[in-house]
């Protein structure tokens, strides 16, 4: 797996399954993704905090678990 660093600045979508109103939202960054195969995971509100890295699998999981209970 890669590194959580980039060279150039990622870009960020927010989930589909993030609340409504703004205050439940995660980002994660698709092109790093596909190019990587790292899935970056962060708080939308926190833009410059943690981010998560994640498997395929783990991604998938955390989508799953959007679904079910977001």
């Amino acid at each position: 797996m890669s590194s959580t660093h980039s060279p150039r600045p990622l870009r960020w979508v927010k989930s589909t399954y993030s609340g409504g109103e703004g205050g439940q939202c995660i980002e994660w960054a698709p092109e790093h993704a596909a190019a990587t195969g790292e899935f970056l995971v962060r708080d939308s509100k926190d833009p410059n905090g943690p981010r998560l890295p994640l498997t395929r699998e783990g991604f998938a999981g955390l989508v799953e678990f959007a679904k079910h209970h977001g």
